[in-house]
Formats: C-alpha cells, structure tokens, sequence
C-alpha cells in the first residue's frame, strides 16, 4: 500500500469518525452532519437516515460511506435516479457493469466478458451506461467505473437482491 492510500484511508476513517461524533453529540441536523464522498446532504431530524458504506478492493482500495436523510431522499430528482436505475435493469449491461467492476476494459474485453455476439448491442449498451453516468470513456476504446461509484454500484445490486428476497 502506497503512502498516498494510507493517508486516503486515515483521512477517510477520522471524517467517518468526526460524523459519527457529531450524531452522538446530538449535532446531526447542521449542514455537513452527513456528508460523504459524492456530497450527501445532511441528515435531518425526525425522518432517519439511510446509511451504506464500504471498503472494496475490487477496483483499486476504495473505502466509500454516505449517510442521507430518508424524508430528502424521496425529494430528489427522479429523472437521474430513473435512468440509472434504468440502466442497470438490462442483464446485459449488468454484466459490463459487474466486469467493469473489476477494472477497466477495452470494447472488445467486454464484449467477450459478456457474450455479446455484435459490436453495435455493446456499443448501444454502453452508451445507455454511459448516458445515466454509471460508465465513463477512459480513452479511445477502454471503459471503466469511476472509483467513487464502484461502492454505490455495488450497494445498488446487493440492494436490488434484497427486494428481489435472493438473500433471504
């Protein structure tokens, strides 16, 4: 491990323990209170919040936690909310997701990771995925899943499994 990971670990492990300090201290409804990576907002009394979080070595060592007010998220947009959610609903571009999930890979890596038998259905899936911003063009020909979505990406389909009752 790198001295810039140690360092990303220690700061990430004291800001999840500075916002663990404010909830206990009763501090929780100013702004900040729940911020995570990505910019959560803060948690409001009253409603609860919803919290998920973790450390995956997947794609790179990624350490991720979010806790958001569970009245404010049933108030955001849900135009981006649909499309990802949209995007993620076909098995086929579940499956680059899941391969990307492992790292980047060039066109041709995941159309034989996922079996698609033409370029063009890779192409029209990738670009479903990359519309709804869940995959990004790293250079000409090569994909990958921004790390700071690789824990959300993940939560997304442990989530979709647990409605699903496939963990039960």
């Amino acid at each position: 491990m790198s001295d810039g990971d140690v360092n990303d670990e220690y700061e990430a492990r004291l800001a999840d323990l500075e916002r663990r300090v404010r909830i206990l201290e009763g501090d929780a409804t100013r702004p900040g209170a729940g911020d995570g990576p990505g910019g959560a907002g803060p948690v409001a009394a009253g409603t609860g919040s919803v919290t998920y979080g973790g450390a995956v070595s997947l794609h790179g060592n990624v350490r991720w936690n979010i806790e958001y007010d569970a009245g404010a998220s049933l108030a955001l947009d849900p135009v981006p909310v649909a499309a990802v959610l949209d995007a993620l609903g076909n098995p086929a571009r579940l499956a680059i997701v899941r391969t990307l999930l492992r790292g980047p890979a060039t066109a041709t890596e995941l159309q034989e990771a996922t079996d698609l038998t033409s370029t063009g259905r890779l192409y029209h899936h990738l670009r479903a995925l990359s519309a709804a911003r869940v995959v990004e063009q790293e250079s000409r020909n090569r994909y990958r899943i921004a790390p700071e979505k690789v824990v959300p990406l993940l939560v997304l389909t442990v989530a979709a499994a647990d409605v699903g009752e496939q963990l039960r």
